[in-house]
């Protein structure tokens, strides 16, 4: 904590959706909350809504770096927590999915999330006191396609696994300094994440030129077009990642992995208990 008791969280991500709903709920609760966004305009939003806002774009070092540094200044060179959201996918098959691509989704989804997480860790190694005392707190977004492989999302599904491993090897490497690292997997969140993903899509997929152009016009294209409401136990609000989170960042010894909607649940009992040419039946049907 600060010298004042204020506990402080860097949130990424926070423009709309499950960034925006940990932000507000968490600044309610009294925490020193920086809700950072990637666009001006969005921090400038926040920033009249009360929000501490700077900016800070998981593909611009500088903007991390300088993010960073304006956060430190204002809490004294302290961070009890960092709360990783941020993310797109890019739908569409691999074989159409442009490098250059791929590298841009994981420079956002993944290289970013280390870059910052790097200027974060020694500011909170200077204020633990070991693994008895957990101070440090580190949450990452993950999905349930962070273990479970889904067609049409390959570029997504890559950088969410390679994200899984990552969450996984910070957290044995920073248990014995007192840094708590946990993994947040939601199923299907009411976001813009969808909007989002339809606009990385234009950007990148060719689909007309593709040899599945008939499956993008009659499956994926309505699919991003649509928008699902909300059924409880399906598709839920971000106040259910948010309730994670607050666990993850309060608990004596938070979980390794919070699961969050029924679908998430499910796909992890059935990659446990199927064998892998069942699942793959199973998903391919989905």
């Amino acid at each position: 904590m600060s010298d004042t008791g204020t506990r402080s969280i860097l949130i990424t991500g926070c423009s709309s959706g499950i960034g925006l709903d940990a932000a507000r709920r968490l600044a309610t609760d009294g925490w020193q909350v920086f809700a950072c966004c990637r666009k001006a305009e969005d921090c400038a939003r926040l920033e009249a809504e009360g929000l501490r806002a700077p900016r800070l774009d998981y593909e611009d070092p500088d903007s991390i770096a300088a993010a960073v540094t304006e956060i430190l200044a204002e809490t004294g060179g302290r961070l009890d927590a960092l709360y990783h959201n941020g993310a797109y996918a890019i739908p569409g098959a691999l074989e159409d999915l442009p490098t250059d691509g791929l590298r841009a989704i994981f420079e956002a989804n993944l290289f970013g999330w280390h870059e910052l997480t790097r200027l974060v860790l020694p500011v909170m190694r200077a204020q633990t006191a070991g693994a008895d005392q957990m101070h440090g707190r580190i949450v990452l977004v993950s999905s349930v396609l962070g273990f479970v492989p889904t067609k049409w999302r390959g570029a997504y599904v890559a950088t969410k696994y390679a994200l899984e491993g990552y969450g996984d090897v910070l957290r044995m490497e920073m248990r014995d300094v007192g840094i708590a690292v946990s993994l947040i997997e939601p199923g299907p969140i009411t976001t813009r994440f969808r909007i989002n993903a339809t606009l990385q899509f234009e950007r990148w997929i060719d689909w007309q030129a593709s040899p599945r152009a008939d499956a993008y016009r009659d499956r994926l294209i309505p699919w991003l077009r649509a928008r699902p409401k909300p059924g409880k136990g399906f598709e839920l609000p971000p106040a259910a990642v948010t309730d994670a989170l607050i666990h993850a960042l309060t608990a004596r010894r938070p979980r390794r992995r919070y699961r969050v909607t029924v679908p998430t649940r499910a796909m992890a009992v059935a990659k446990r208990v199927l064998p892998e040419a069942a699942l793959d039946w199973l998903l391919h049907r989905a």
